[in-house]
């Protein structure tokens, strides 16, 4: 029996360029779609397609039956319209190409509380993949830890380069941060399980942690000592970005919109994806520990 064909949408980024081999291992027919296939030398087969053009896509999806959706405009000032757009069309390409499962990674946050805009976006984005009739499997986290994403290299730059730190109140607010291994597993957990056809799953690691409590830990385990931090009354997501584009490498406007989402507690109340994909999730100590490793190492 020919392997099951599944699409990788984002395959070059930070969560898809870890799936696609982790896929290939488990004997998938994988395909690793990217706007540049001529310069893509990973496991999988380069396929060419955009999700903003929808005639890319019809050749991309050609005998697909499982697609991860791993693509987001986080970077840019009108992301919510263009992630709306883009999901649109690929559920509508997606439906017309007989694909049977979509899977995408999302973000945690409570139904009933004030979402930001970029948790606001991600959930709309959930249906948006499911206008064609393909059934979607979400899984939602918060903050992903490994070389490479967005939130954690915020949190490794900070510790890395200063001496202290001054931080707003959101700091105070409760996640429940992931290792990208663990995410990887969840994610090839779910490829092609009817179980988890047009289910939502909510996906962290063991411990429900402050982001103070997260620099805490990551200063120590870096650096062998807490970094001093001062929380201060007043500094808006503005402010904060400004200085965070200042002290690290991620960009004031995408700064602006992770840090928009701090204010949202996002943990863990369900943990159904355990009875598809069982064992226990990394700690967070050892998750930052993985991603020190691997910076090094690269």
């Amino acid at each position: 029996m020919e392997p099951t064909r599944i699409l990788v949408t984002g395959a070059t980024g930070f969560v898809g360029s870890r799936l696609v081999p982790a896929l290939v291992a488990e004997g998938y027919d994988v395909r690793a779609m990217t706007r540049r296939p001529a310069e893509y030398d990973a496991p999988g087969t380069a396929v060419g397609g955009d999700v903003h053009d929808g005639a890319t896509l019809g050749p991309a999806l050609d005998g697909v039956a499982v697609v991860y959706y791993l693509v987001h405009s986080l970077d840019a000032d009108d992301f919510e319209d263009r992630d709306a757009r883009a999901a649109r069309t690929f559920g509508t390409a997606a439906a017309e190409a007989g694909v049977r499962q979509i899977v995408y990674l999302g973000g945690l946050g409570a139904e009933d509380s004030d979402l930001s805009a970029h948790l606001r976006s991600r959930r709309e984005v959930e249906g948006l993949l499911g206008g064609g009739g393909v059934p979607v499997t979400v899984l939602r986290a918060g903050i992903v830890v490994g070389r490479g994403g967005i939130s954690w290299e915020l949190t490794r730059q900070l510790v890395k380069n200063l001496p202290a730190m001054l931080v707003p109140r959101w700091v105070d607010t409760r996640t429940q941060p992931i290792a990208v291994d663990d995410v990887i597993r969840y994610l090839v957990g779910v490829a092609d399980e009817p179980r988890a056809l047009g289910r939502v799953f909510e996906i962290g690691g063991p411990e429900q942690l402050t982001y103070l409590r997260m620099l805490e830990i990551a200063s120590e385990v870096a650096r062998g000592h807490r970094v001093p931090i001062v929380k201060v009354p007043v500094l808006t997501p503005r402010l904060s970005s400004y200085w965070l584009s200042l002290v690290t490498d991620v960009d004031v406007t995408t700064g602006r919109n992770l840090i928009d989402s701090m204010g949202t507690e996002v943990v863990v109340s369900d943990r159904s994806i355990e009875e598809i994909v069982p064992g226990e999730p990394l700690s967070y100590a050892e998750a930052v520990r993985r991603a020190l490793e691997e910076t090094e190492t690269r």
